[in-house]
């Protein structure tokens, strides 16, 4: 199940994402309707179908406890995260201060990243677009994965 492409969304008044109705037909009948929603860099929110997120955490739990980077990782990830139930019209809660930092809300772009969902501002995704080349040194770096 990849999630791929991109969907214009809407973010309500009350902060809930109206999930495309092209992801949550690929989502749903596989992981249900939990999700992860937080963020790296307080500029995106990305929505992890919760069974997603399990594997991640088995992941970052193999790591030692006392690593640095695992602390900045779940440091980032718990303060913008919290888990949400996807109501039966389709909209998830995302948190407010995630929201408030990552400028959430009116229209959003919502694009599918293999097994997670990304929700970016309008004005940013467009911004991120121009600025995201691909430069010579990704090429190889893709080249690598037969990409």
């Amino acid at each position: 199940m990849g999630l791929r492409g991109s969907h214009e969304a809407k973010i309500d008044d009350k902060g809930r994402l109206k999930v495309p109705s092209q992801f949550r037909d690929l989502i749903e009948p596989r992981h249900g309707t939990v999700f992860f929603i937080t963020s790296l860099d307080g500029e995106t929110a990305r929505v992890y179908p919760l069974p997603e997120w399990e594997a991640i955490e088995q992941r970052i739990a193999a790591m030692p406890s006392t690593d640095p980077t695992r602390e900045r990782f779940l440091h980032l990830i718990n303060y913008f995260g919290q888990t949400v139930d996807m109501d039966a019209q389709g909209r998830v809660l995302l948190p407010a201060r995630l929201r408030q930092a990552a400028g959430l809300t009116g229209d959003v772009d919502v694009q599918g990243h293999v097994t997670y969902l990304v929700v970016l501002s309008r004005d940013r995704s467009t911004a991120r677009t121009k600025a995201s080349a691909l430069e010579a040194g990704d090429k190889v770096r893709l080249s690598q994965f037969g990409i």
